[in-house]
């Protein structure tokens, strides 16, 4: 309540993660500044919480709360039938809603390939539920490696869905 006057007197240049084209929120341009960030900022941030599977889920919500500050809601293990789905963002549009579903995995050990077989059902499974077609499942990676080998995304069709695979 004591910033509110400095908080909305604020320029906010938040349109920059909306696509020009749809009006849509542009996940990917979205989760690619996250990649950026993560890289340059993780080191620090997950030290700080005593659960360590939390840090990077906690890192990405507060990263992504801006976007959705401006009418939108993220909804944290967001319960979809038997299982539950880390995140899902859902962002009110012109002709509707967007609903946008953010699988997290922390990765330990040589797991990539195992980790990715056993999400895609899950997400896919998730996806079905809410009634989006929009998923992305977010790897990140915890082994002592370079972030030239932890960073990627790559793009993978399963049960007729497009999805997008993110490595932190």
């Amino acid at each position: 309540m004591l910033t509110w006057p400095t908080q909305i007197s604020l320029s906010q240049q938040s349109q920059w993660y909306i696509s020009e084209k749809t009006g849509l929120l542009d996940m990917p341009k979205l989760l690619e500044a996250f990649q950026q960030f993560f890289r340059e900022n993780s080191e620090h941030w997950t030290e700080l919480f005593q659960y360590k599977e939390a840090g990077p889920q906690l890192l990405l919500q507060a990263f992504l709360q801006r976007i959705v500050n401006g009418g939108g809601r993220i909804e944290r293990e967001y319960g979809l039938g038997r299982g539950r789905t880390d995140l899902l963002v859902v962002l009110p549009h012109a002709a509707g809603v967007q609903r946008i579903v953010l699988e997290l995995k922390v990765q330990r050990g040589a797991l990539r390939k195992t980790l990715i077989e056993r999400a895609l059902p899950q997400i896919t499974g998730y996806m079905d539920h809410c009634g989006t077609r929009e998923g992305h499942l977010i790897i990140f990676d915890q082994n002592e490696r370079t972030w030239e080998d932890k960073i990627f995304h790559d793009e993978t069709k399963y049960e007729g869905l497009t999805l997008q695979i993110w490595g932190m």
